[in-house]
């Protein structure tokens, strides 16, 4: 049995992971509300992604909401959230993907930069769920996906970065807890496996999408990770199929919480 579409807000849904989201979550026959900023963001090449993830969309004959906004803007999230209110009259789901890397140390960072870092990667997710989760309560149920990242465990030269993935960890564990009984379910995602392309990792090699994947140990599946691999799983976790699932984190091809990451294969 088809399970029911649902609506779903998708922050940084225009590009990269996002992008693979929304396009998989309206493939799945799901209302999408997908928003993201159109100029480029510090150390991402994300920008001007609507246009052709409208064409995409119109090409394979779907549709989704297609909007500008900052994740980090409390009354542009306010303004995404009402429209999805307006055009669907509920919110099922939120994926809050929104997010910007930039490399380095603490001494490296300036303080207006860990602002910016902060602003979006988790004060991002806190907006953002925080305008949802009332309406979630009142139709009796909802679920959050938050995207989080390998450094969230600490890497080295990202320590901002680590520091706002780790902290999306453990916001995630506490809504997972505080919402329970409300039947608001909250999971976190890790990409990992190397090679999946977004705006963030395409800042960090200088734009060149050929050089992800090399080196990388990739998956149990004998490839490195693609976009679509972390739709699939966002995809079961907005899913009933998943009702009893909250406070659980997945790793797609990454073993970060585990200790990883897995070393490269010997060569034969």
């Amino acid at each position: 049995m088809t399970a029911p579409a649902k609506t779903v807000l998708v922050s940084g849904g225009t590009f990269g992971i996002g992008r693979a989201i929304t396009l998989g979550l309206a493939r799945r026959g799901h209302a999408v509300v997908a928003f993201g900023l159109e100029a480029a963001q510090v150390s991402s090449t994300a920008q001007n992604a609507i246009p052709a993830l409208r064409e995409q969309l119109d090409r394979e004959g779907l549709s989704a909401e297609l909007m500008e906004a900052d994740v980090s803007q409390a009354n542009d999230v306010a303004r995404v959230v009402a429209h999805a209110m307006a055009r669907f009259g509920r919110i099922d789901g939120v994926v809050n993907n929104a997010a910007i890397g930039p490399l380095g140390t603490v001494l490296d960072t300036d303080e207006a930069l860990f602002d910016r870092i902060i602003a979006v990667n988790l004060k991002g997710p806190y907006l953002t769920s925080r305008a949802a989760i009332p309406y979630m309560i009142a139709q009796g149920g909802g679920s959050i996906v938050n995207i989080g990242s390998g450094a969230g465990w600490g890497k080295p030269n990202m320590a901002v970065y680590s520091a706002s993935k780790g902290g999306v960890v453990a916001l995630s564990a506490a809504m997972a807890y505080d919402f329970f009984h409300q039947r608001i379910r909250v999971n976190t995602v890790i990409p990992g496996g190397g090679g999946i392309v977004s705006g963030m990792s395409l800042g960090r090699v200088g734009g060149d999408a050929a050089r992800f994947g090399k080196g990388a140990p990739g998956t149990a599946a004998g490839r490195v990770a693609a976009g679509d691999d972390i739709a699939n799983v966002v995809a079961f976790l907005l899913s009933p199929e998943a009702e009893t699932l909250s406070g659980t984190v997945i790793d797609v091809g990454c073993f970060a919480q585990q200790g990883g990451p897995i070393p490269p294969q010997p060569a034969l």
